[in-house]
């Protein structure tokens, strides 16, 4: 049984989530996707989402999200920046609590901290991290970082500076599972479910939504009495003009991606075969794409979305050039979003673009 979500505001929140993964060199990534997110803000979106990847320009192309939204808040103004996540297992969890708090203060209080467990095999290792106890110091670093936060006295009997117990109230945790959910909700702390996910082995063929919507029970159902729930769904979106344009690029980078899995030794995704018909990696991957009326129709049909507080799309793993993540996003905010609940200020939003994009 699905439970009701009464909570939620009738307003949902819009957030444009990049991996930086520009075919180019990391310095121009790093440029280009500063550029789209001034350009996300001048379009009226609410958050933007970076996630952080270690050693693999193929994955994530980001090793250092505190850092590289810190650049982000001096070129906008008002869009709000999170981490989508910040691997907390990998972390000192006192350096973390100290540049986040930094960050916020530069921002005006604009960040958004979201944490998990990830990561590859190989990653753990070169933290000297034994990936098998990865939730184990996950569990300890974010105990860590709260009392951080909250201003208690630490070994050594030092306090945190910069304070920052506004933060405590800006913490979202991601997950694939139920117990992660029910972990958030008793905390009180925001709910972070992924574009994809692994399906169980027993069930195969369960859709994303028949995975996510048992793990927003749980969140809802762990929730402090009174609480008001923060669910983001995440999904992957490309919005065209024409839907033979998003054809194209989902057969570069869905093949791309399903090549790269195939040749990797685990990991959470699935495996498909790079040969198979485009349709089927479309869906294996949980893609969105075409026209806006395409995807209006393909996103309406998600339970979980609809229950979220925070819709948050991506171009990955379809991977378009730049021009196009923009067009994406324009189409977006002034189509698709709007169709799903979203209500933001699309009256002003097309006046803002140019200057904006003159001045990244």
């Amino acid at each position: 049984m699905i439970l009701s979500n009464p909570a939620t505001p009738q307003k949902k929140r819009l957030g444009f989530f990049s991996r930086l993964l520009d075919d180019t060199p990391a310095g121009e990534r790093y440029r280009l996707v500063t550029e789209q997110i001034i350009h996300a803000e001048a379009l009226g979106f609410d958050s933007v989402w970076v996630a952080q990847h270690h050693f693999h320009e193929n994955e994530g192309g980001l090793p250092s999200p505190l850092v590289f939204l810190a650049h982000v808040a001096q070129r906008t103004q008002r869009i709000r920046l999170g981490t989508g996540v910040v691997t907390l297992s990998m972390e000192n969890a006192i350096r973390v609590a100290e540049d986040a708090a930094v960050l916020d203060l530069l921002s005006g209080g604009r960040l958004e901290v979201g944490l998990g467990t990830g990561g590859t095999a190989e990653s753990f290792a070169a933290f000297g991290v034994d990936g098998s106890e990865r939730g184990a110091v996950f569990g300890r670093n974010l105990q860590r970082l709260r009392a951080a936060w909250r201003g208690d006295v630490l070994p050594g009997g030092v306090r945190v500076y910069p304070q920052a117990p506004q933060l405590l109230q800006r913490l979202w945790q991601a997950t694939f599972s139920v117990e992660g959910a029910q972990r958030a909700g008793v905390a009180g702390e925001g709910l972070m479910l992924s574009r994809t996910q692994p399906r169980p082995d027993q069930a195969p063929g369960l859709s994303l939504p028949e995975i996510q919507n048992p793990i927003i029970d749980a969140y809802l159902a762990a929730l402090p009495p009174g609480g008001a729930p923060r669910i983001l769904g995440s999904r992957t979106l490309f919005v065209t003009d024409h839907r033979e344009d998003a054809l194209h690029w989902a057969e570069i980078g869905l093949r791309r991606l399903a090549q790269r899995h195939a040749q990797a030794v685990a990991g959470p995704f699935p495996r498909v075969d790079p040969q198979a018909p485009l349709e089927q990696l479309i869906a294996a991957y949980d893609v969105h794409l075409g026209t806006p009326d395409d995807v209006i129709a393909s996103l309406r049909a998600d339970t979980a979305l609809a229950r979220t507080t925070d819709l948050v799309f991506q171009v990955h793993s379809i991977d378009p050039p730049h021009q196009a993540i923009l067009r994406s996003l324009e189409l977006t905010a002034s189509a698709v979003a709007p169709a799903l609940g979203w209500a933001g200020p699309a009256a002003t939003a097309s006046a803002a673009i140019e200057p904006a994009l003159q001045a990244a």
